[in-house]
């Protein structure tokens, strides 16, 4: 699906980053593999490479402006071109605490955090995209902007990329290039005690933490959480020419939390 073309993944080294840069791979595709922590990126790297893809691995933070539009550049002088651009940067939300009861930067963070990595990285390819004539943007939110009670800033968060993708997909999509998203959250692989407890929530064990998921499993249409396989499977589909006919909007990958 994704047979020579070039695809510059931003937060690689996380669950959700992998598992597609890992499908981009396997369905054709060179993967630029993008992130903070080198060490993730190359454990990524090595398992796409053993697993006969291309994949090559670049630190910088999306929050750098002039580390972003370099590192579009290489892959523009390197490859030839930039067919594919996914941002799955996490944005440091803090959740489980009534809104009237959070600190002004817990709300506004997350949201600058969204708007700031999702422009930049977007804005980079982008230039490229244009020129070319072709090429394809990709954004992941939790759709949160529907309204989710103890969720801090993640649904305007959600709302603001929600925005950003559809203007921008109104501006570019005359020069060829597509901007989509997709839509998910509550994926067990990526979640742990841990991980909960750093969005501002209580310590569990692993029996509570049991309940946390078949609570999340209940609150789906399907009574199943969506798999990591399904979110990748998905942005290879979004990424690919048959998707073509897709822009200015977003793939509902919720298992049916919410209708879209």
């Amino acid at each position: 699906m994704l047979q020579k073309k070039n695809a510059v993944i931003y937060g690689a080294g996380g669950a959700i980053g992998s598992a597609v840069a890992k499908a981009f791979a396997a369905a054709g595709a060179t993967v630029h593999l993008a992130g903070r922590t080198q060490e993730s990126l190359r454990a990524v790297v090595d398992e796409i490479e053993s697993a006969g893809g291309s994949a090559q691995e670049t630190t910088l933070d999306a929050m750098d402006e002039a580390a972003v539009a370099e590192h579009a550049q290489n892959i523009m002088a390197d490859a030839g071109s930039l067919d594919i651009s996914i941002n799955l940067i996490t944005r440091g939300e803090v959740q489980g605490t009534p809104m009237i009861d959070m600190k002004t930067e817990d709300i506004t963070a997350p949201i600058s955090n969204a708007v700031t990595t999702n422009y930049v990285t977007a804005r980079a390819a982008a230039r490229h995209m244009v020129d070319q004539g072709s090429g394809v943007i990709i954004a992941l939110n939790s759709g949160s902007a529907h309204g989710s009670p103890m969720m801090g800033a993640t649904g305007m968060a959600d709302a603001a990329t929600d925005a950003l993708v559809r203007n921008l997909a109104a501006e570019i999509g005359p020069r060829g290039v597509r901007v989509c998203g997709i839509w998910t959250a509550g994926l067990p692989e990526t979640l742990s005690p841990a991980k909960l407890a750093s969005f501002g929530g209580e310590p569990m064990d692993e029996t509570a933490f049991q309940g946390v998921l078949d609570h999340l499993d209940q609150m789906r249409m399907t009574k199943r959480s969506p798999r990591l396989d399904e979110v990748a499977a998905t942005a290879t589909f979004l990424a690919s020419d048959q998707a073509g006919a897709i822009t200015g909007s977003f793939i509902n990958a919720t298992s049916g939390t919410f209708p879209s």
